[in-house]
This record gives C-alpha cells, sequence and structure tokens, in this order.
C-alpha cells in the first residue's frame, strides 16, 4: 500500500511522535522513509544583516533533525533517506512529494492557537489542503503540548 513515506521533521516534539508513527507503518508496509527538514527561508527574507547566520543555524538544525530519523530508521532496519533544502516548507515538502513518488506524508502537528499555531501549525493545515497523497497528522497529547508550550517560554527568556 505504502513504499514511499515522507517524514518532514522540525526536531520538535510532534516531529518526534510522527517520526515513530512513520518507522512503525514503514515497518509494516516494507517501506522507505524519507527524512526532510526545511530551512524555510520566507521567514527571513526581511532580515538585512545576519540572515546567512540564522540560516546557517538552520542548516546545522535541520542535519541533525533528519540524521536523527536516519539513526532510528537504521536501529530498525528500515531503509532511509534524508534531505535539507529551503524554501518555502509547504511548498518545498510538496515539491518532494512531488519529485521522489511519495505515497504517504506522517507529520506532526502542534495543536497550538495563536502565533505559534499560525508559524507552524499553518505548514501542516497547507500541507494536508494541497497534498496529492495522504498525509496522517499526529498531535501531541495535552500533557506533551503543556510540557512543549513550557519549553517554548523557557527557549524564549533565554534568549532575551
Amino acid at each position: 500500500m505504502y513504499s514511499e513515506i515522507l517524514v518532514p521533521t522540525d526536531g520538535s516534539r510532534a516531529a518526534e511522535r510522527a517520526i515513530d508513527h512513520a518507522l512503525d507503518l514503514a515497518k509494516t508496509y516494507d517501506a522507505r522513509i524519507h527524512a526532510l527538514y526545511v530551512v524555510d527561508t520566507s521567514i527571513y527574507t526581511s532580515l538585512d544583516a545576519g540572515a546567512d547566520v540564522v540560516i546557517d543555524a538552520l542548516e546545522r538544525e535541520g542535519d541533525a533533525a533528519t540524521r536523527h530519523v536516519l539513526a532510528a530508521a537504521e536501529e530498525a532496519g528500515i531503509d532511509a533517506q534524508a534531505e535539507v533544502v529551503t524554501g518555502t516548507a509547504y511548498r518545498s515538502i510538496r515539491e518532494y512529494i512531488d519529485d521522489h513518488d511519495i505515497d504517504l506524508v506522517v507529520m506532526g502537528t502542534h495543536g497550538r492557537t495563536g502565533l505559534s499555531h499560525y508559524l507552524l501549525g499553518s505548514v501542516t493545515e497547507r500541507v494536508v489542503r494541497t497534498s496529492p497523497v495522504p498525509v496522517l497528522t499526529i498531535r501531541l497529547d495535552d500533557e506533551e503540548d503543556e510540557a512543549d508550550a513550557v519549553d517554548e517560554e523557557t527557549d524564549a527568556e533565554a534568549e532575551e
């Protein structure tokens, strides 16, 4: 039924849960996992100075996130490949689906409101609305949502 499963990842808890589901499905269907991290350059186009530094840091984060998926797949005995690309997140995911004959997308959704939903949840929403293949969305449970929100607050405070 599924032979090529795409897991867009951003290294978040929601992505981690999606990876677990994708690996389970890949085992069931003897499918290959595709890990994809998109450095969404559309967010940083308004930065004059320092955009290159931010993009380089995000590319390193993407390498780490996709390597994590590759390691989990290898441990489970599942064929996998990974790629870090730049562009608008939902468009890049859609292009990857088309270019790699993906037949299922498994991705996390944060289930948040406000700005976090706008920045993170809207990617999942757009992929669901525009994907030519099924998209399985994995939501964090309430306990994980709370822990993620605390982590975001701590990160924001650390940046100040």
